[in-house]
């Protein structure tokens, strides 16, 4: 576990590190914050480096191996809507529970002067996930090409750009992408490749990826269909 935590810690600090070490170097010469200014980044960047690494080495030992037994063993209960069920559910609160997610949701807020509560928008996203999440599942389990699904999804997208509102129509984009975080990629593609794995003749490559591209998806009609009727 220690020889784990080291070498995730080294990524970790050889991926943060630079960005870290070039805001430092921006603040005390372009801004030319003082000391304590320069302290408190400091600091506060290591504590980012000490979180991230223990996060990490916590999906690696725990979400990781817990996400692929669930998704291996759900097939074996030979129930589609417990498939579905679950698939909602972990997409749901795996993305309530995100980071970036409370981020957005939180300058959203800030930037709207209050009108756009964070409460609402953190319900629609994770929504949107976790329907999609189910939708790929459906498409691992029927064998259903994932053009197809990419095709009539985007093609929705396309078709409620006509009718959202513009500041929604920003927004929307915006909360697709922050989807992919560090706590909802895990849990949703160990699911998918914990169900493709107990599925004969299937590719766990093929049919265990391209999960994360989907679920983005749901925030993003999402935030649409919310656009048409909130103004």
């Amino acid at each position: 576990m220690l020889r784990d935590f080291r070498e995730t810690f080294r990524e970790v600090t050889l991926a943060i590190g630079p960005v870290a070490l070039l805001i430092l170097v921006l603040e005390a010469t372009l801004l030319e914050a003082p000391a304590a200014s320069l302290v408190q980044f400091a600091i506060g960047a290591a504590m980012v480096l000490v979180g991230i690494a223990f996060f990490l080495l916590g999906v690696k030992v725990g979400l990781l191996p817990m996400g692929g037994a669930i998704g291996s063993d759900l097939p074996k209960r030979g129930s589609l809507p417990l498939i579905l069920v679950v698939a909602f559910v972990f997409g749901f609160l795996a993305t309530v529970a995100e980071p970036d997610v409370r981020v957005l949701t939180g300058l959203i807020e800030t930037v709207s002067g209050g009108s756009i509560p964070p409460a609402p928008l953190i319900i629609v996203i994770a929504t949107g996930v976790g329907f999609f999440v189910s939708v790929a599942m459906l498409r691992i389990v029927f064998g259903v090409p994932i053009a197809y699904l990419f095709a009539a999804g985007y093609g929705t997208v396309l078709l409620l750009s006509f009718f959202a509102s513009r500041d929604f129509l920003s927004i929307a984009f915006d909360a697709g992408a922050v989807t992919t975080g560090p706590v909802t990629v895990p849990l949703i593609l160990a699911l998918g490749i914990g169900i493709s794995s107990v599925l004969g003749g299937r590719s766990q490559i093929s049919d265990g990826f391209g999960l994360i591209g989907l679920a983005s998806i749901g925030p993003i009609i999402g935030m649409m269909v919310m656009g048409v009727f909130f103004t």
